[in-house]
């Protein structure tokens, strides 16, 4: 199905219907608006017992959706095609894709190099199990593009000398046929740094297929090239318990992957869970109109008496604002929108608690928020991105409003060190340090960037301010830690999750003068979430290959809260 082909499986479906044919409709998710037509077609077709055929049958296939109506799945047999689960599993059903017969002919080199490709789209197949820390967004690779990339490999290897096109071939698996997929920067990086280790001669000798596991008690050695069967023996023998080391991956990520698991358990079980589960909840003070009551007067008390006088800070600077301050003005503006959301949206549900208001479509679903614990969508369409629940939130509110208070103060200087993390909009307070560079030197804007040296000091050890750029704290490391004594990234402890990090001094600096060597390019994110959350890239000094932390998922992230 796609554009154009309802009418041709409109007259097939009638044809069909009326003869006893079998009709198979594939991907019927990508016209979701036709499926009502569909539907009522089919409603046509049970209710004509004298036009339609007894053994006519319609075969749907569609890719997970929730446009597909609710008439449609009550009349149909569901069947489910799930992929199997593990790096073993996965690897097992790669090589399975191909025949025997065809895979035995191959030479030996393109068959290790096929052994390597399968072991490839496995790892980025599995690789999303670890969510964010996996990939920034969610990508459909399928064994099409196992297949494709296949067919190219062989095309290659046909006209090819000895010498294996190795460049070649990892930038059509990795920009062509996988990229194509890819519209992540950093997820693609990732993809084209796998590519780089496992294509290479090392795969036609008996090569370690888990990256940078030298050191670990886990390994998977490529097998020297030999027949199909005997490919899926060794995969079963030695490929042993699944770990996050064969993606590359610290073993802390294990833990955050069943954690993450847990948590979408319970808070499914919590969903499908009865709200009233005894007739005398309300009675008994445990009803969700008694406890989001409570809970309304809470946040009031903590809230409702916090202004922003905007034009007194605008009576306190002068008439031509530096980047900072205007910053600082945004910040504000910002805040006291969200403030008065918050204030008004509780007044107008306490009216509508005392009966004094109709309860509105909207009231409900800010009670049911504050039942339930988490942020009403009307509050975070305000808000700054984030995960945490409300009581978490509303902390970080807090302490969000206390920054801009001392800003407030003396809203001429910024701090000594700028709590990033707490800012709305962190991205304009980085522009604006390049912003104040560009205006007191004459520099041009799109030239520049955003350069990180990260300090051994705490906030409160800072005495005095920078002469150009700015201070920032509130970061910690995701996937790695930070040595304080050698200033330098390296492998996690175990079982340590983030990792604190001091003051970073931020300055401007020429795109030209970027450092490419001996620092890795760290992505930062407002959240866990990653992916939409990007702020921008951090150079943190490495004495390992930048490789490394690519694979392991390393980032910076400002609110580490869930």
């Amino acid at each position: 199905m796609g554009q154009g082909q309802d009418v041709i499986a409109e007259r097939l479906l009638i044809e069909a219907a009326k003869s006893g044919h079998w009709v198979i409709l594939n991907n019927v998710h990508l016209m979701p608006r036709w499926l009502k037509r569909l539907e009522k077609m089919l409603d046509d077709f049970q209710n004509d017992d004298d036009e339609t055929h007894p053994d006519f049958r319609l075969f749907l296939t569609s890719d997970p959706s929730k446009n597909i109506p609710i008439g449609i799945l009550n009349r149909t047999i569901k069947l489910t095609n799930e992929p199997p689960t593990g790096l073993k599993a996965n690897l097992k059903r790669s090589m399975s894709t191909f025949d025997k017969v065809l895979f035995d002919e191959l030479s030996s080199k393109s068959r290790a190099i096929l052994f390597g490709l399968c072991h490839f789209h496995s790892l980025m197949t599995e690789r999303k199990k670890f969510g964010p820390m996996g990939f920034n967004m969610q990508y459909p690779f399928s064994l099409g593009d196992l297949r494709d990339s296949a067919v190219c490999l062989n095309n290659y290897l046909e006209h090819a000398d000895n010498h294996v096109p190795w460049e070649d071939l990892r930038y059509i698996f990795g920009q062509i046929m996988y990229g194509g997929h890819i519209v992540n920067d950093y997820d693609r990086v990732m993809c084209v740094e796998y590519l780089n280790f496992i294509m290479s001669d090392g795969l036609l000798d008996e090569m370690e297929m888990f990256p940078f596991a030298d050191g670990e008690r886990f390994s998977f050695k490529c097998p020297t090239p030999t027949t199909h069967q005997r490919y899926l023996e060794y995969i079963e023998e030695e490929l042993g318990e699944e770990t996050p080391i064969a993606y590359g991956l610290h073993p802390n990520a294990q833990i955050d992957f069943r954690t993450l698991q847990s948590r979408q358990f319970f808070v499914s079980l919590g969903m499908l869970s009865p709200i009233d589960s005894s007739a005398d909840s309300e009675s008994s003070g445990g009803g969700p109109q008694h406890l989001a009551e409570n809970i309304l007067n809470d946040i009031l008390e903590r809230v409702e008496d916090i202004t922003f006088d905007i034009d007194e800070v605008l009576s306190m600077l002068n008439e031509e604002k530096t980047p900072f301050q205007n910053v600082f003005l945004q910040e504000i503006a910002q805040m006291s929108d969200l403030v008065v959301e918050i204030v008004a949206s509780l007044k107008e549900l306490g009216l509508g608690f005392a009966g004094e208001l109709t309860i509105s479509d909207s009231m409900d679903a800010l009670m049911m928020s504050l039942f339930m614990g988490t942020i009403p969508s009307n509050w975070t369409r305000l808000a700054w991105p984030s995960q945490r629940s409300l009581g978490g939130w509303l902390t970080d509110l807090q302490m969000r409003i206390d920054q801009l208070g001392v800003w407030m103060q003396n809203p001429l200087e910024i701090p000594l060190v700028t709590w990033i993390s707490g800012l709305m909009n962190p991205q304009s307070f980085l522009t604006a340090i390049m912003q104040q560079a560009a205006q007191l030197n004459g520099w041009e804007l799109d030239k520049l960037y955003v350069q990180t040296e990260v300090t051994k000091k705490k906030p409160e050890e800072i005495e005095g301010r920078t002469r150009d750029g700015a201070y920032v704290s509130g970061l910690a490391l995701e996937g790695a830690r930070w040595n304080y004594q050698t200033g330098i990234i390296e492998k996690s402890q175990p079982r340590e999750m983030f990792c604190p990090m001091p003051v970073i001094y931020c300055k401007s600096n020429f795109q030209a003068s970027r450092p490419t060597t001996g620092f890795y390019q760290c992505p930062v994110y407002k959240t866990r979430q990653r992916g939409p959350t990007f702020v921008f890239s951090a150079q943190l000094k490495t004495k390992s290959k930048t490789a490394k932390w690519v694979l392991a998922g390393v980032a910076l992230i400002m609110d580490t809260s869930d």
